[in-house]
Order: C-alpha cells, then sequence, then structure tokens
C-alpha cells in the first residue's frame, strides 16, 4: 500500500449537495436550543460539516445525503470494531429478543462484571451505569464515601465529563459545583504534591487520563515516574487514585490502559468502546472501596439495560479474538507515516501527537485552528471524516483500501491548504 498518494485533480465543489442536512439543521433550530448541542454544535466544526448520519458500515459512515466517508472520529470514541461488527450486532439482537429494560438485570450483568474483574488487574468488583461522566462521578463519590473528604485533584486543561462539576463550559454552573477540585499539571508531580499541601488531609482522591488528551492541543504520553509518583503520594495520603479510562479504555491495552506501565488504580472510570457504541459505562475498583461503594444509593432507569451489557460481552470477547489494539497500532502507525510524508511534501509543517490508535494532527503556528480547520474541511470533501481540534480515533475495522481512502484524501486536503496558503501570501505581496 502506498504512503503517498499520486496528484489528483482538486475538487472545487462538493459532489453531492448536502440539502438533507441543511433542511435537519435548520428544522432542528426551530425545535432545539441552538440546533445542535455539545460535541457536534457547528460552532465547533469547519463549515459545510455534516451533523446528521444515515448509516455506519466497518470504518465507513454515510450521511444523509448518501456521502460516504472512512470514519475517523468513530462517534467520538464508542465504535472500536467498526460500525455494525457482525458478533456484536448478533448477539444485541438476541437479547433484545428477550428483553432489554427489564424489573431487573439479566444475567449479562454478572457475567459482564466477572469478564471486567477477569480482564482488569485492579479490579474485584464492577458496577455499571450509562456515560462516561456517570462513571467519574461515580468514582469521586466513593472516594468521598470511603475517606470522609471533600477534595478532588484533578489536572488543568483535563476532560472528565460534562456534569456541573467538570464541564470545560461554565454556563449554568455555579462556584459551589466546581469549590471541591484542586487542579495540578500534569506530568509535574512537584505540582501534585504543591496541590495535595494546600487542602492537606480533605483529599479524597486524584484523578487523571493514562495520557494528556486535552481537546484543541498537542497530546502528551504519561511519564511513567510520574504515574508511580502518583501512586506513592496517593498511598501516603490515604487519597483513592482514580484512572479515567473512558477515552482510553481497551484502545491501548486489553485491559486497563496503566497496566503495561505497572501502576494500578484503586478506580478506574470507563465507557465510550466498551461496548461497540451500545451505552454502557462502567466503575471499577479493588476490595478496598467495596464498602464504600455498596453504601451509596447510586442507580438510572436504564443502568441494568441488558441488551448494552450483551454488546459489550460480545465486544471485549471480539477485542481479544481479533486482536484489535495490535491492528489499531499497526493502521494506525501506516497513517501517520503517511501524513507525515505528505505534510512535507507540500511544505507544511505538522505534529502528529498521542497514541498511532488516537492520532492528534495540529499544524505549526496555527492559530485558533484556522489550517486544522481548513485541512478537516477538505479531507470531508475527499472522503475522509474528522475533527480539527479533537484527536482521531482508528478502529479495528480499518481496512487497507480503508486507509488507502483516507490517506488519498489527506493528500488532496494538504494540496489545496498549500495552494490556499500560496494564494494568502501573493494577495499580501509575500
Amino acid at each position: 500500500m502506498a504512503i503517498e498518494a499520486k496528484d489528483q485533480k482538486l475538487a472545487t465543489d462538493e459532489t453531492v449537495p448536502m440539502t438533507k442536512d441543511r433542511e435537519l439543521q435548520a428544522r432542528a433550530r426551530v425545535v432545539i436550543p441552538g440546533g445542535m448541542y455539545g460535541h457536534m454544535n457547528t460552532r465547533t466544526l469547519p463549515a459545510n460539516y455534516p451533523q446528521f448520519m444515515r448509516s455506519g458500515k466497518g470504518a465507513r459512515v454515510v450521511d444523509v445525503d448518501g456521502r460516504e466517508f472512512v470514519d475517523l472520529m468513530c462517534s467520538w470514541g464508542p465504535v472500536i470494531l467498526g460500525h455494525r461488527h457482525q458478533g456484536v450486532e448478533q448477539a444485541a439482537a438476541q437479547q433484545a429478543a428477550l428483553g432489554d429494560v427489564l424489573n431487573g438485570p439479566s444475567e449479562r450483568f454478572v457475567e459482564l462484571a466477572e469478564k471486567f474483574v477477569s480482564l482488569v488487574s485492579h479490579a474485584d468488583w464492577a458496577m455499571f451505569l450509562k456515560n462516561g461522566t456517570d462513571a467519574t462521578t461515580l468514582c469521586c463519590t466513593i472516594a468521598r464515601a470511603h475517606t470522609g473528604r471533600r477534595k478532588i485533584l484533578v489536572a488543568k486543561g483535563a476532560y472528565h465529563g460534562a456534569a456541573p462539576w467538570c464541564t470545560p463550559v461554565e454556563a449554568g454552573t455555579t462556584i459551589e459545583d466546581r469549590s471541591n477540585l484542586v487542579r495540578y499539571i500534569y506530568n509535574d508531580l512537584a505540582s501534585v504534591r504543591e496541590a495535595l499541601a494546600s487542602v492537606e488531609g480533605d483529599v479524597a482522591g486524584v484523578l487523571v487520563s493514562p495520557f494528556r488528551h486535552d481537546a484543541g492541543f498537542d497530546q502528551e504520553f504519561v511519564d511513567v515516574d510520574f504515574a508511580r509518583g502518583l501512586r506513592a503520594l496517593c498511598d501516603q495520603s490515604g487519597a483513592a487514585l482514580i484512572l479515567d479510562d473512558v477515552r482510553c479504555g481497551l484502545r491501548l491495552h486489553h485491559g486497563g490502559s496503566w497496566e503495561p506501565i505497572g501502576v494500578e488504580p484503586d478506580l478506574s472510570a470507563w465507557s465510550k468502546a466498551i461496548a461497540n457504541g451500545y451505552a454502557l459505562a462502567a466503575v471499577l475498583g479493588n476490595n478496598q472501596y467495596r464498602d464504600a461503594a455498596s453504601s451509596l444509593f447510586t442507580t438510572g432507569s436504564f443502568w441494568y439495560s441488558s441488551v448494552a451489557m450483551a454488546a459489550s460481552l460480545a465486544t471485549l470477547e471480539a477485542l481479544e479474538r481479533e486482536n484489535s489494539v495490535a491492528h489499531m497500532v499497526s493502521q494506525g502507525s501506516t497513517l501517520r507515516e503517511g501524513i507525515d510524508a505528505q505534510a512535507q511534501r507540500w511544505g507544511l509543517e505538522v505534529r502528529q501527537t498521542g497514541p498511532v490508535q488516537m492520532p492528534y494532527l495540529s499544524f505549526e503556528g496555527d492559530h485558533e485552528w484556522r489550517m486544522a480547520s481548513r485541512f478537516s474541511a477538505g479531507a470531508l470533501r475527499h472522503g475522509l471524516y474528522l475533527h480539527p481540534r479533537h484527536n482521531w480515533f482508528v478502529s479495528g475495522a480499518m481496512t487497507d483500501a480503508d486507509l488507502d481512502m483516507a490517506l488519498a484524501a489527506t493528500n488532496l486536503a494538504f494540496q489545496e491548504l498549500r495552494a490556499s496558503l500560496n494564494d494568502e501570501r501573493e494577495h499580501q505581496g509575500q
């Protein structure tokens, strides 16, 4: 498979107008505040990005206007095996035929807890929820119940969900919602010590991501000494070490993300990829925190949904059987090499950071993500769905044909970006 695509004719217009998507956006603005919310709000997307999708299969999605894209967002992480994975869909359908939201959980509830406990080294028990925010919130609640303390240490700029205590947008929140958060700097152990000292004796837990993946910034791998230092500081202070594995779980390692570096948290939060797109989250913990977890009243009307649990069991089995982590690393490595070669060819300085299966691309000197937005819009025009400010996701379904199509799209996007920058310089007399 060629890393660089050959020169192709530059597209000047979309081949299929987004009439259905624009119609739905207009209708949505009448009945939905802002027309859209969260990560699909058009304020964070380049112009002409489709908001509404029709279908997905494998590593591709189709929008409501029938345009097909290689998918490098995977629904912002949940789709790890590819859309409509046969084994997952069969397991979900079999359970749906029996029932989903019943008066209590099905057998899948216990089976899935057993599976997670056997899979993740630090886990002695599991609890199931629906969203990543549910999971991070419950981890903090368990830590407080166990310690009798209030404060949670979090890294500056880190994203741990969209509840009032952690949402990155403060509209509608109060000072009190965040009054028990204390900030530290990722990979800076001295800043953690300072944060601990500032609220000595009142720290319930330290919340940390497997690597730094703040949206809009270059990603940063965890320093092993930092991770080990966190573990030691939590042991010394009696605080819970909480690993937010919502985004990374099962993509970096078939188990907990810090298992390869030998650091085990007390509690971990999971969601996104654990059921290949079905709504499910989990909190895993060790026996030290079992009594605290059982003392809480925490629940949700849909937390015992059997279909999502059946899908999760099938997902975990397929990830192991298909050796998906290794496949994502292989395809992600080829993608990274191809993009580097293309950027060099078109004279563009780029940085690619983070794991190859969760890549992030940025441009040197790119203020307010203008170049990234142009590049992403160009890739979209040529059949590749990605995002200018968020890390991407490679799925286990990505074939060589998908990869070729993706690299052909990035090559054209770079070419168009180079041409537009040259035109701007000419007009500025440079």
